[in-house]
């Protein structure tokens, strides 16, 4: 696996990380034993960046990573968040994100986390409060950095001038492609980690391909515009001219959606998500995989910019997602 840094402590992690939401269940059952064999497949990988959350499967996910740990002795770059309360609403006070570090580190058997991130940004706060905060976690050693998720170019550049942002995670992927218009640029000119979630389309372009039913049954796509059997359906039809490009290449399909993202930006560290080791090895070739001047011409006609029907969210789905255009 080719590794890359992360800003501020230039920790080097694997190029590709992992997001370990599967594993509390919102994308379908699965189980403790498969998920540790799928952190367990990660590690020897190379894949050794893994991002989770305190919500995710109201701390479950968090559980697997701990329980990994306890029975390995391993020591994974973890990044984890917090801000959006369980039940509803978005808090960034400090007793909040104090107790939340908390509960997380005493999950994951970990005495600090490499990364900690504003899940959403609570909109009535000013960012400079909750990032001067975030700062005191680093001095007393808790947190290695901090980082801001689903936010705007202009509320990483009022976080900056407080303190060193360490990463920015938004989707971005083939199919989702605002951060192009912004925030790449600012992750950029301001030397900071740009970690796209769900680069592979929620599991849509991969070989593996989410079929309509299969996203029916689990908790989360079935709620999301793209998987919506319209939308879905007219998606299929792009996903199928990728397919024969990506047969044509002799690579599977998130071997190659992968590769483009990593192409798209060399300090980016992308983290797909999945349940199972197999899945995971899938990936593996994306990091040697040469995309040419051609490749990437034909990839843009396949799936030109704003191709996929329907939005990634829903209206109520995108409370406190920052937007900037």
């Amino acid at each position: 696996m080719k590794t890359r840094k992360l800003a501020v402590t230039g920790t080097e992690v694997g190029a590709i990380g992992f997001g370990a939401m599967s594993f509390g269940g919102m994308f379908g059952p699965t189980d403790d034993e498969t998920s540790l064999k799928c952190l367990d497949a990660a590690l020897a990988e190379g894949i050794n960046f893994w991002d989770t959350s305190n919500i995710y499967g109201a701390g479950k996910c968090e559980s697997i990573i701990g329980e990994y740990i306890a029975q390995t002795g391993a020591k994974p770059v973890i990044a984890t968040k917090f801000g959006i309360v369980r039940g509803g609403g978005f808090d960034n006070s400090d007793a909040h994100m104090r107790q939340e570090l908390e509960g997380s580190l005493k999950r994951m058997n970990v005495d600090r986390v490499e990364l900690y991130y504003v899940h959403r940004r609570e909109q009535t706060r000013p960012i400079e409060e909750v990032v001067e905060n975030l700062a005191r976690l680093v001095e007393e050693g808790l947190i290695g950095g901090y980082g801001l998720s689903e936010v705007a170019p202009s509320t990483l550049r009022r976080a900056q001038k407080v303190h060193p942002c360490m990463a920015v995670q938004s989707e971005y992927s083939l199919w989702t492609r605002l951060p192009e218009l912004g925030m790449l640029q600012a992750c950029a000119e301001l030397g900071v980690t740009f970690v796209p979630f769900s680069p592979v389309a929620r599991g849509f372009l991969t070989d593996f391909s989410v079929s309509y039913e299969l996203a029916q049954e689990d908790g989360f796509r079935k709620q999301m515009p793209r998987f919506e059997k319209t939308n879905y359906e007219a998606n299929l039809e792009y996903w199928k001219a990728f397919k024969a490009f990506c047969d044509r290449k002799g690579a599977s399909m998130e071997a190659v959606a992968l590769a483009w993202v990593l192409d798209k930006d060399p300090n980016c560290v992308p983290i797909p998500g999945t349940r199972t080791a197999e899945h995971l090895r899938a990936w593996l070739p994306a990091c040697d995989l040469e995309l040419t001047a051609e490749d990437h011409a034909e990839i843009e006609r396949i799936l030109p910019v704003g191709w996929a029907s329907g939005p990634r969210y829903w209206d109520s789905q995108e409370l406190n997602v920052e937007r900037y255009c």
